[in-house]
């Protein structure tokens, strides 16, 4: 397994495991400023860029722009060579091409780039504004310079399909799509987009690869995530139940090969093809220190075929 990827036909590559910064300036959600703070998210962002992770995702909305800002500081104190990535949100009202030219403004002035690597559509504005028209605005902020490469997130095949036909005819190339895809979530298996990838040429970025944290085996029935991410349909009572049955198999895999649960979960996603780029979060240096395990664990093929028989279930259209 390579140890980099070429993100789709684009010119960027990057480490095969990525950088998911949701949590990062997330006070609602993820609780930042309680659980954990500046001191955690620096700590873990060096630990990631010591292993050789480069490829760093935010997003407008997380944080309400505050985990731009967090990302873009801690770029450029780092001083190594890092792909960003930001998501713009086409909310009701903003999904036109003069909002989406001043949403591209705005996450450059919070990451303080004068070029983003990815800029990527959070999800398909079904709405407002056709898909065609929104990737016309992206190509020309490529063909102006103001965007590395495009990608999209939460896309269904068929407007993967469209978004990819819509900036060729700009001669623009769809870099990557972003779905939800892990061990407890194997959609992306059955619903067209592992397909669309192959045969467009378009590189997957997976996040949540461990369930939001499910996947590394520390919560349970009685001892769920605090929050509004423990009141999610992911730690019900009813699905950690279910989840048992994965995660023993993954204690068990991850014993034998001396890592954490969450190490051996992420090396599932890197065996499988067309090659993905996991993007998986941290809180704090010690959890990114495991996570970045994966980039050099090879499951074996009795250890991957174990865990896609046991996770079975997740294999439906959810």
């Amino acid at each position: 397994m390579t140890t980099r990827v070429r993100l789709g036909a684009s010119p960027l590559e990057v480490a095969r495991l990525g950088v998911g910064c949701w949590a990062w300036g997330d006070r609602r959600y993820w609780r930042y400023g309680e659980d954990f703070g500046p001191h955690d998210v620096v700590d873990a962002f060096d630990a990631y860029t010591e292993a050789g992770l480069d490829l760093f995702d935010t997003a407008e909305a997380y944080g309400a722009g505050r985990g731009e800002q967090i990302l873009g500081w801690l770029a450029r104190r780092c001083g190594r060579k890092l792909v960003i990535a930001t998501k713009y949100a086409p909310i009701a009202g903003r999904g036109g091409p003069a909002a989406i030219r001043k949403g591209l403004l705005g996450s450059m002035a919070r990451l303080g780039r004068p070029r983003i690597d990815l800029y990527q559509l959070h999800w398909a504005d079904r709405d407002e504004v056709p898909i065609a028209a929104t990737m016309a605005v992206l190509a020309e902020a490529v063909h102006a310079g103001q965007i590395g490469a495009v990608g999209i997130s939460n896309f269904r095949a068929g407007e993967m399909r469209d978004a990819h036909d819509a900036l060729a005819r700009h001669g623009v190339p769809l870099a990557t799509v972003q779905v939800h895809y892990s061990l407890l979530h194997r959609t992306p298996e059955v619903d067209g987009i592992i397909d669309a990838c192959r045969e467009l040429g378009v590189t997957m970025l997976a996040y949540s690869p461990l369930e939001q944290g499910l996947l590394t085996g520390k919560y349970t029935t009685t001892l769920a995530a605090d929050g509004p991410r423990g009141e999610t349909a992911s730690f019900a009572a009813a699905n950690i139940d279910a989840a048992q049955t994965v995660l023993s198999t993954l204690r068990a895999i991850a014993a034998a090969y001396a890592v954490e649960p969450a190490a051996a979960a992420l090396a599932w996603l890197l065996a499988k093809s067309p090659p993905i780029v996991p993007l998986v979060g941290a809180k704090n240096g010690g959890q990114a220190r495991r996570n970045a395990e994966a980039l050099t664990l090879r499951l074996d093929d009795a250890a991957i075929a174990a865990l896609d028989a046991v996770s079975l279930p997740w294999l439906a259209i959810r």
